[in-house]
């Protein structure tokens, strides 16, 4: 009951840093507190728990929960500046970020039945772009597509949120825009050259500064994003953008949040 109210104890201190109310929605029931409804969210991605699966796992544990549309209407209300505020919370400042992009599937099939239609695997249309702080091993910023796109659209959004010192990304990255962007910033962009781009004053610029050794920090932008899957799933159940926002994003806050679970049994978040 100890590791319960330490999981209770930190939600609450993190909403009272972001500064909301007691109370989600103003002119709403005051049954049950904001805390109340992001623990059970909480825990719902923790586990890899449904909405129904998580009330039956409270009512067990004799814990108070809100209901299973209750909980559903949550997961829609919260948008995705709380998501980023809670992110910046829960990683602090940041020195040196990685940034990388990965996919997620929105339902997890059957192998067997996908022989039996065509043999063809379904696409991957939610599209994860993050920047991870490599000391820390947290996400500091992330943003959420529901269609593909290309990886340098969420580049400057993920810089802006993250504001980090140095940052690090693939070829994929490397645009002059996004090299401008980084010098009016402050910020020092490391991303390796392409052999058909070689144009540019910021691009020339950041190359001179070009380190490699700082560079393969970026490895470990692929270990978070892969610690992610392993841990929580590398699909989602929900149906609606907003939920899919809330589900991804919530996975993100419990890596921040309940890294310190896996210290405690011994275990690595990130091999």
């Amino acid at each position: 009951m100890d590791e319960e109210n330490k999981m209770v104890k930190k939600v609450k201190r993190l909403l009272r840093r972001l500064g909301y109310p007691r109370w989600l929605h103003h002119f709403g029931p005051k049954k049950y507190e904001f805390w109340q409804h992001f623990v059970a969210l909480l825990v719902r991605f923790f586990c890899r728990l449904s909405y129904r699966r998580v009330r039956r796992l409270f009512d067990l544990l004799g814990m108070v929960c809100p209901s299973k549309s209750a909980l559903h209407n949550t997961a829609k209300k919260l948008s995705s500046a709380f998501w980023q505020r809670v992110l910046k919370a829960t990683s602090g400042s940041h020195y040196l970020v990685a940034i990388d992009s990965t996919g997620f599937s929105r339902t997890n099939p059957s192998y067997h039945y996908l022989r039996r239609i065509d043999g063809k695997m379904p696409k991957i249309p939610i599209k994860l772009s993050t920047a991870f702080d490599t000391n820390k091993k947290k996400f500091c910023a992330a943003k959420i597509r529901v269609l593909p796109a290309h990886d340098i659209k969420d580049a400057k959004f993920l810089l802006f949120h993250s504001g980090p010192k140095i940052a690090v990304a693939d070829k994929g990255y490397n645009a002059e825009h996004l090299f401008r962007f980084a010098a009016e910033n402050n910020m020092q962009l490391m991303v390796p050259s392409k052999s058909n781009a070689k144009r540019g004053f910021y691009r020339k610029k950041a190359q001179e500064k070009f380190r490699l050794r700082t560079y393969h920090r970026r490895e470990l932008v692929e270990s978070g994003n892969s610690s992610i899957k392993r841990c929580y799933g590398s699909s989602v159940s929900s149906r609606k953008a907003r939920t899919i926002r809330t589900e991804v994003y919530g996975r993100l806050a419990c890596h921040n949040l309940f890294g310190w679970l896996f210290r405690l049994s011994g275990q690595s978040h990130i091999n």
